[in-house]
């Protein structure tokens, strides 16, 4: 039954996948987008945590951890996000509803393997500019989507090392439109970039017990420097705009601009944790982003500034009696986590951070192991100071996991 799932699940949501709008923040306007979560909805109940992995759950954002699985697994996850936006004058609100991932994972022995599909940024703002002469506005939208494969070796019964192999594809859509007072007509100027290119994640995992009861974990990943293609078009039209706001074109130039490179930086992640198998975990992780090596020679930015990134992760899980027979919810998973991000981005002479503290909860379902994620996170970014946005947050997520076996040798048929 599980394969039948899959494959019509994978069918109907590539489309919607890739044709989403995943973000409403003003800070989506700088580099390629939004970066966005690359996890289950069990790492972001966590704190984003990507320490811990088991034989029943994907991990994709360490490679390493598919050498872990004991049965075939198919994972899907979306979420829902309300935020409200405010400056030192004004706020309003906004929300998003995005589907997050699918991905699918097979055990082969010493080996294993995950393949599927997520989106890598999101664009979608909209800003305006008011000066004594001149009305402004900007709007963006599109992102960039991955499709990975990663594969898995156990070297040694505590030791695995991992890779992922990722194509990635999308486009942004950048409009403005500059209204000049004393002028009938204004300028629209919309540029289309298509983006494209591959890149690479490294990792490793190593578990050993410590005692007869305690377990330490241990993982990192690394991800080099990526170039992406990016194929642009420009669109400048003559505009009329309305009293009621309406932009009626008057005539167009379309021109095809210089194919360029965008380099994005590289990656590292390291973590450790401690816990007794199959009853708790806790763990804490560090990123950094080389996120002053950004280079993008289209866009002028102005007063921002990309800085190094810093990422700081703790969370844990709990679960009362997995063996019980009695009580469904001592069978049930329990997360929590908090953390604190550096996007890498100075604007105005302002670190734009970000901060949250999420929980949630893991409900077993069928046999096999199989289970629904639910998680909810609390959060902070940006500022107020300078004339910026400051965005108060509120995910939610879900996703549901199922397990199944695909390749038993039947002896009789």
């Amino acid at each position: 039954m599980l394969k039948q799932i899959v494959f019509a699940v994978m069918l109907i949501v590539y489309g919607v996948s890739i044709a989403q709008n995943g973000t409403t923040s003003p800070y989506s306007y700088f580099g390629i987008g939004e970066v966005k979560f690359k996890g289950t909805a069990e790492n972001r109940s966590m704190g984003g945590l990507n320490i811990f992995s088991d034989s029943i759950h994907l991990n994709i954002q360490n490679p390493a951890s598919a050498a872990n699985l004991r049965l075939v697994n198919f994972t899907s996850g979306g979420s829902y996000k309300y935020v409200k936006q405010e400056n030192e004058t004004a706020s309003q609100y906004a929300s998003a509803t995005t589907l997050d991932y699918l991905a699918m994972g097979i055990p082969m022995g010493k080996f294993g393997a995950i393949f599927g599909i997520l989106p890598y940024t999101a664009v979608g703002y909209k800003l305006e500019s008011i000066t004594d002469t001149t009305n402004t506005q900007y709007t963006g939208t599109g992102g960039m989507n991955k499709v990975f494969l990663a594969f898995a070796y156990q070297v040694i019964p505590n030791f695995n090392i991992g890779i992922d192999a990722n194509y990635n594809f999308g486009n942004i859509e950048r409009k403005s439109i500059i209204a000049e007072e004393g002028l009938l007509l204004g300028t629209r100027k919309n540029e289309k970039g298509d983006l494209l290119g591959f890149n690479f994640n490294f990792g490793a995992e190593y578990k050993t017990m410590i005692s007869e009861d305690l377990q330490l974990t241990t993982s990192a990943t690394y991800s080099p420097a990526t170039k992406f293609e990016v194929q642009r078009v420009q669109n400048i039209t003559s505009v009329l705009i309305s009293s009621t706001g309406v932009v009626i074109p008057i005539d167009d130039r379309e021109e095809r601009l210089d194919d360029i490179e965008v380099t994005f930086p590289s990656q590292l992640t390291i973590g450790a944790g401690i816990g007794s198998p199959k009853k708790w975990f806790i763990g804490g992780q560090y990123t950094n982003s080389k996120t002053s090596n950004y280079d993008d020679p289209t866009l002028n930015f102005g007063s921002v500034e990309f800085i190094d990134a810093n990422k700081f992760r703790i969370g844990g899980f709990f679960i009362p009696r997995y063996t019980s027979f009695t009580n469904y919810w001592y069978r049930a998973i329990y997360r929590l986590g908090v953390r604190y991000e550096e996007t890498g981005i100075n604007l105005r002479g302002e670190d734009i951070n970000e901060y949250g503290i999420s929980f949630g909860i893991g409900l077993p379902i069928g046999r096999l192991f199989s289970n629904v994620n639910v998680g909810f996170e609390l959060g902070s970014k940006g500022t107020t100071k300078n004339g910026l946005v400051k965005e108060n947050f509120f995910n939610t997520f879900i996703s549901l996991s199922l397990n199944d076996k695909w390749f038993e040798k039947r002896y009789i048929d």
